[in-house]
């Protein structure tokens, strides 16, 4: 069994070295792959500096999407058999993901994510990013007929069949939403689980006031016009 922990990272010089050492010590047996999505300050440097974990650096800022697909890419190729995703800001603590990895690896799910909002204390996000988060969980309960509470939850763990069906046609801007639905609606078997997240650790997040509600309405307007108007099927 290969696990490959994909890690994309923009600027994380401060906590992603902490990171790496806290996946070898609590998912042992995993290979670690950092996509260094064009970093501005020293994350290249670190990654250098690292020895054992493999690292792509992309020739210009690709975004969530892009740094994650060339990671899908990488597992594919190189015969892995199960991928965990997780943020290089420190918010997904490496001590949580055996309870994704279990769900794909004994539990029959096809993809894992973990939510910071089932069975826990919602004090994670602003009160304007909770309001968006709340909107799109409500469409997916209408439109997948299923619940999730943390659609936008980029800890996650995949089976093999299930990221190569995301990377034929990833979505490179804010895909977290999005797969879900691309999953859920080919008849996958995508589930939440309860897990403990921390705030960012250092660095500054992308998503700012306008980025959130950029990110809100591009995201309605890819699940109405894709899985309202164009999927029924």
């Amino acid at each position: 069994m290969k696990i490959l922990v994909v890690i994309p990272a923009f600027n994380e010089e401060g906590s992603i070295g902490r990171l790496v050492g806290e996946i070898y010590e609590h998912i042992k047996g995993s290979d670690i792959l950092v996509v260094n999505d064009c970093s501005t300050d020293g994350t290249g440097n670190v990654l250098k500096s690292l020895g054992s974990v493999k690292y792509l650096t992309l020739p210009f800022n690709m975004g969530i999407g892009g740094a994650v697909l060339a990671g899908f890419n990488y597992f594919l190729e190189n015969d892995y058999d199960f991928l965990v995703r997780m943020d290089g800001d420190g918010q997904h603590p490496p001590d949580q993901a055996g309870i994704l990895i279990d769900a794909v690896v004994n539990g029959g799910a096809d993809a894992a994510i973990g939510s910071r909002y089932l069975g826990h204390e919602k004090e994670y996000s602003s009160h304007m990013r909770r309001m968006g988060i709340n909107l799109l969980n409500s469409l997916s309960s209408i439109i997948l007929r299923k619940k999730f509470t943390d659609n936008t939850s980029g800890f996650r763990s995949y089976n093999r069949n299930a990221v190569r069906y995301l990377a034929a046609d990833y979505p490179f801007d804010y895909p977290e939403p999005e797969e879900i639905y691309i999953l859920t609606r080919k008849g996958y078997d995508v589930r939440e689980y309860p897990v403990r997240m921390k705030a960012r650790e250092t660095g500054t997040s992308s998503i700012n006031t306008l980025h959130t509600y950029y990110f809100l309405v591009r995201v309605l307007l890819t699940i109405f016009v894709k899985y309202m108007i164009g999927g029924k099927k």
